[in-house]
């Protein structure tokens, strides 16, 4: 029996794929930490989580998970545990943010919709893996 041409394709070209995923979301995850820390301020972070009804502190709390988690995705290391987390960092977003400001990200606020497709790629980075060039494979082969 014979494998299709295409089948053949996307088995080799898949761990690639996982590694374009993987770099952008780490990319993404230290994009938005340096927003927090150099923009925004650590101080302004901690302020704008209290007006949540969050304690301050989980404010920095996040923004080390996205410089760890996004260092993590870009160096192919604790690939599925740092996509899991940041992607319930990001529901935490949709839920206790943007839901309120509408779907579409152009809302005033920011609506729900950019957190949460960043969520779910997050969540297809756990299933997938660390892809190719990983620094460190997620599971040892028995």
């Amino acid at each position: 029996m014979s494998v299709p041409l295409a089948s053949t394709i996307d088995l080799k070209a898949a761990p690639y794929g996982a590694l374009l995923l993987r770099v952008s979301l780490g990319g993404l995850l230290l994009a938005h930490a340096g927003l927090k820390y150099f923009v925004f301020t650590p101080a302004g972070t901690e302020g704008f989580f209290a007006s949540l009804g969050l304690p301050g502190w989980f404010g920095l709390v996040v923004m080390a998970g996205e410089v760890i988690c996004g260092l993590a995705l870009v160096l192919g290391v604790y690939v599925r545990l740092a996509a899991v987390l940041m992607a319930a960092d990001l529901l935490g977003a949709v839920f206790l943010v943007h839901i309120h400001n509408g779907f579409f990200f152009t809302a005033k606020g920011g609506g729900w919709e950019y957190p949460a497709f960043w969520a779910v790629a997050l969540i297809v980075q756990a299933l997938l893996g660390g892809g190719a060039l990983a620094m460190y494979p997620d599971f040892k082969k028995a």
